[in-house]
């Protein structure tokens, strides 16, 4: 550390909406000694995480567990299943949708992207009317985001599934959970989707470096004659080691020591009550940006995600001295913006190993920084999602009571 470097007293509030922080009985399991990842402890120890990770998956079919971030998974999703030149169906609900178009383009597919004004959901009504136009059934697969992360809108994931088989459409359904998955409700196998992408950075609250992709029967049966070139991601490699418990080449050992640790926690708490928890906080961070009189940027109520909350700024107020404000005089950071909107609003994230006051500190470090940016806001923002908070504990207790 430079001699001059200033210290500040306390921790970081980190309320990006991913990586989150990690619980410390989590950094203590990555901890751990490392292991032989050929011998016979750490194929006990692969086996716990390939087992558990379907449970958060909600599936009975494989989860592949690679070591890299969702971008890898993205990238294995599409390249499993598909042959160059293949038509795919996306929506342009944000900056991740976006990308993971770029990213199809640049392994030499072929992307449509619906359009939106980045404020909604998907419209399972939109992709049933393109398949419908689809006679020739070119699409081979639907690419939409759960919850998109740049914008703070969630997709009804069951509802594009609906909209694809009412198309009596034979596309893959390709679903990225990358900020949703285990903070939200997710059905890979119910809800009929053939690749579920997933990281490991927001709601399973470990660090960057671990990615997943969940597999249907279909989606594994489309791996057959895919012709896209494939070598790390190759699920036929990873599956045919992962039946003995062990990978193709070297595993992040200590990550899968902390993805064991990471599953337990998940449910020791429920995985109804860390969903539950995760609305109750969306809740109190919305209920809060309304009494400071600022617009959400998702405009659909239905559509407003669990996990992460974007705030727009007064027009002339830009977002991102914003947030460096915010991180100077209270050591809170807050997400940035993306794309049309670019310095017009910030983003809170309220996922992974967090609770009611860790939430506070952040809306108090944001009504804080309102006033000391000069933007114009009314007072009373913490104290609005304090007493929803309040009520939503009393709630529990009072139907006990009667």
């Amino acid at each position: 550390m430079p001699q001059n470097a200033s210290r500040a007293a306390g921790r970081h509030f980190l309320h990006i909406p991913g990586p989150t922080p990690v619980p410390d009985r989590i950094l203590r399991a990555i901890d751990t000694p490392l292991i032989d990842h050929r011998g016979p402890e750490f194929s006990a120890l692969a086996r716990r995480a390939l087992d558990g990770i379907k449970t958060i998956f909600k599936t009975t079919n494989p989860v592949i567990i690679y070591t890299a971030t969702g971008t890898g998974a993205w990238e294995a999703a599409l390249v499993n299943t598909l042959s160059p030149g293949d038509r795919v169906l996306m929506v342009e609900t944000g900056q991740f949708a976006s990308q993971w178009r770029n990213m199809a383009q640049k392994l030499g597919l072929v992307p449509e992207m619906i359009p939106t004004d980045w404020r909604v959901g998907v419209d399972p009504a939109a992709v049933e009317a393109r398949l419908k136009d689809d006679k020739a059934q070119t699409i081979k697969a639907v690419c939409v985001l759960h919850n998109e992360t740049a914008t703070g809108c969630m997709s009804d994931i069951a509802a594009v599934r609906r909209a694809i088989d009412a198309a009596g459409h034979p596309a893959l359904l390709m679903v990225d959970t990358i900020s949703s998955l285990a903070s939200v409700d997710y059905r890979h196998d119910e809800w009929g989707v053939d690749v579920t992408v997933g990281g490991a950075q927001k709601g399973l609250m470990l660090p960057p470096g671990m990615s997943f992709n969940a597999v249907s029967d279909k989606a594994l049966a489309a791996g057959k004659t895919a012709r896209m070139p494939k070598s790390f991601f190759a699920w036929e490699d990873m599956l045919t080691m992962n039946r003995q418990g062990f990978f193709p080449y070297t595993p992040a050992t200590n990550m899968i020591q902390g993805l064991v640790v990471a599953i337990d926690m998940l449910h020791e708490e429920g995985l109804e009550t860390v969903f539950a928890r995760h609305e109750r906080l969306a809740e109190a961070t919305r209920r809060a940006v309304r009494a400071w009189g600022l617009e959400i940027l998702c405009r659909d109520p239905n559509a407003y995600s669990s996990t992460v909350t974007a705030v727009l700024l007064p027009e002339g107020h830009n977002a991102d001295a914003f947030r460096a404000l915010a991180l100077e005089h209270f050591n809170v950071s807050y997400g940035a913006s993306f794309g049309p909107f670019a310095g017009k609003y910030f983003r809170i994230g309220h996922l992974g190993d967090t609770n009611d006051l860790t939430v506070l500190a952040a809306l108090a470090g944001a009504e804080m920084t309102l006033s000391l940016a000069g933007i114009p806001h009314r007072k009373g923002g913490v104290q609005a999602a304090m007493d929803y908070l309040a009520e939503a504990h009393a709630k529990p207790e009072r139907a006990a009571a009667e």
